[in-house]
């Protein structure tokens, strides 16, 4: 208990799985919360869950992929807490296509939110944090390392999430800001996310056991899993963890 006691964290995309997993552990662990998400309403749940247990809490509606509300979230993150200590950047979509089969316009999208919201909140996080110093998480996945055939969109943009926490992680580092950032790179976490794409792939139940057969852990993720990655990141634990792409992905990878 109490790994980051005290620390005020952001975490985008919070209405349901990682989000809202790592959202109730940092509050568990002593973090006060900023949680947000695109569903007003589910972003109150998990507010509301929050607040049942322990620590402030504040939701918020957030387009990530809008500047303006970025600037709005940040604004009202330092008139409540007057800092900013972690951000997670964990919103994104995503698309169950080729690239023949993907339109330039389903491109944009995945991009605006997975890419585009994951640099918007890089910069709008270093503006505030920069002041006391934090650590910046950023969800990629492990298809920002390998490919899938049917993720194109969703694997361009997942790898643009890897390479660009590596230059922000420099960039913080030399101008000694005392910001960390890393990457997280998930493999198949049973959320609604995975299993709405599994289920636009086909038959549900076939696609889940083709899933599993591709962790030689023999179990697919759950999303506590991520977030006691993000915890251990967002805690002064891995204080000299920076430029990181963390794997959890139960061996996938490894084969």
């Amino acid at each position: 208990m109490g790994r980051v006691q005290g620390k005020v964290a952001l975490v985008t995309g919070a209405g349901l799985g990682l989000g809202r997993a790592t959202s109730l552990l940092l509050a568990k662990e002593g973090a006060k919360l900023v949680v947000t998400d695109i569903d007003e309403k589910l972003a109150a749940q998990t507010a509301a869950a929050i607040g049942e247990a322990a620590g402030e809490v504040l939701s918020l509606r957030h387009d990530v992929s809008d500047p303006d509300e970025w600037s709005s979230v940040m604004a009202a993150v330092e008139k409540k807490f007057g800092r900013l200590d972690v951000l997670v950047n964990n919103a994104g979509i995503a698309i169950a296509k080729t690239i023949e089969d993907t339109t330039l316009a389903e491109w944009r999208r995945t991009m605006a939110v997975n890419l585009d919201g994951v640099f918007l909140g890089c910069q709008a996080g270093i503006g505030l944090m920069k002041k006391t110093g934090g650590s910046i998480v950023n969800l990629s996945s492990i298809d920002g390392i390998i490919g899938e055939a049917d993720l194109a969109a969703y694997c361009a943009s997942k790898g643009g999430v890897r390479t660009l926490t590596k230059a922000v992680a420099v960039h913080c580092a030399e101008q000694k800001y005392g910001i960390r950032c890393n990457s997280i790179h998930p493999g198949y976490v049973w959320t609604p996310q995975t299993e709405n794409y599994l289920r636009d792939l086909g038959r549900l139940e076939e696609e889940r056991a083709k899933a599993l057969s591709r962790h030689p852990i023999g179990f697919l993720g759950e999303p506590s899993d991520i977030a006691y990655m993000v915890l251990y990141l967002a805690s002064d634990e891995s204080k000299f963890v920076t430029g990181a792409e963390m794997v959890v992905d139960g061996g996938y990878l490894a084969v």
